[in-house]
């Protein structure tokens, strides 16, 4: 489906992950920017730090929404902070403001995230996160409520295609 304006991607994970995930998430982040794409984090660290990074460091635009109050709390690679005062239910926020989310890793939290995302009928894309279906299903590849990959490259080109949207290139 066409899309006015840019396309917003939310890219959530865990905080406490090893350095593969970090490299993986930031290289998601920036092929982003690269495309055009604004990047909305939780705007802390871990997988929201790296894929702000890499999206930041690619002149790409990064939305971080925070949990608390305090905007000191948000990452360096942030464009625009918002600082929310609801504790973890913003996690509904971060990924109900993507027009597609991407998921690396993760835990509870980026559970919670998963399903506000498909709750909403927003497409999720996964690199090593969690693997959904309902009791009974037995659901894989394009079935699957999460769409898996193995890397960022083809998680970011998997975005454009259930979108339908071209990437804006030339950044």
């Amino acid at each position: 489906m066409a899309r006015p304006g840019p396309v917003y991607v939310s890219v959530i994970g865990g905080y406490d992950v090893d350095e593969g995930v970090l490299v993986a998430a930031e290289e998601v982040g920036r092929r982003l920017a690269e495309q055009g794409a604004i990047v909305v984090t939780g705007g802390r660290t871990g997988v929201s730090e790296a894929a702000a990074k890499g999206a930041f460091e690619a002149g790409g635009t990064t939305i971080g929404i925070l949990p608390g109050r305090d905007r000191s709390e948000a990452n360096p690679y942030l464009t625009v902070a918002v600082a929310t005062g609801i504790g973890l239910t913003r996690n509904a926020l971060v990924a109900m403001n993507g027009d597609a989310v991407i998921a690396l890793d993760g835990a509870f939290g980026t559970l919670s995230e998963l399903a506000h995302a498909l709750l909403d009928g927003t497409p999720v894309i996964g690199i090593g996160t969690w693997e959904l279906h309902r009791p009974g299903d037995v659901q894989h590849g394009a079935d699957a409520p999460v769409v898996n990959v193995r890397t960022a490259a083809e998680a970011v080109d998997a975005v454009f295609a259930v979108l339908g949207v071209p990437p804006i290139t030339g950044r």
